[in-house]
């Protein structure tokens, strides 16, 4: 039976009928799984924006201006093309981290509480150690002659 309401116990099916842990050992790394996991998401959407703004970035340096004074032409001459390497490596790093975020949602969906906490933790952990630079680099790759 599924539960509709969040529950706290060392029992819960986690996303496959075969993950589905009975004892305290199991309960624990399953926790520790959906700690990890979303660490790992907030690594690849981090890594995902710095290779965006480095391929801006290169872009107006390979144009030699600005991003919002190289012409139309110039800059998709610049780019590489439609299907760059840097684009298509962007769309596959989108593509795995939306198939994490879709699964952890899942497994939030199992209403287990140690679960739901778990997954958030590992996101705000994620996010930490990941993340909370973006505002600097996107600020630096914006502005990278401002000097004080």
């Amino acid at each position: 039976m599924m539960h509709m309401t969040f529950y706290w116990s060392k029992q819960v099916t986690l996303l496959f009928d075969s993950w589905s842990t009975t004892t305290w050992l199991g309960y624990a790394l399953t926790l520790l799984a959906c700690l990890i996991v979303p660490a790992f998401y907030q690594y690849l959407e981090g890594l995902r924006v710095r290779l965006r703004l480095a391929s801006s970035a290169g872009k107006a340096a390979a144009a030699g201006s600005d991003p919002i004074e190289t012409p139309l032409l110039r800059a998709k001459l610049a780019g590489g093309g439609k299907f760059s390497v840097v684009k298509l490596a962007g769309a596959v790093i989108f593509a795995v981290n939306s198939a994490i975020g879709y699964m952890l949602m899942l497994a939030v969906m199992s209403y287990n509480g140690g679960v739901f906490v778990a997954i958030v933790l590992g996101l705000a952990i994620g996010y930490l150690f990941f993340r909370s630079g973006d505002e600097e680099v996107s600020a630096a790759v914006e502005n990278p002659c401002a000097c004080a």
